[in-house]
């Protein structure tokens, strides 16, 4: 099953090459996460990230909802999202 879990972005800046990158976080898991597929994303807003990609834009609300869900099933501690390569 694949799951892409919600994290709110808190940089983002081009790497050596040019993809947009930056760091998210989430619920206190700080990743690196390529935003290649949305280059115009901002700090402060929050996305779907799936593999260590960025994938869709989620709202507060939803990714609170999603992190609710995670802490009552016990899978917030273990969050790995991945890394891109």
């Amino acid at each position: 099953m694949c799951l892409g879990v919600p994290g709110r972005v808190t940089q983002v800046e081009p790497n050596t090459l040019g993809v947009t990158m930056g760091r998210v976080d989430f619920g206190g898991v700080i990743k690196e996460v390529c935003l290649a597929y949305l280059p115009d994303v901002k700090i402060g807003e929050y996305v779907i990230v799936h593999v260590g990609f960025a994938i869709g834009r989620v709202s507060e609300r939803e990714a609170m909802e999603v992190f609710q869900t995670l802490r009552e099933l016990g899978e917030l501690g273990e969050l790995d999202v991945g890394q891109p390569e």
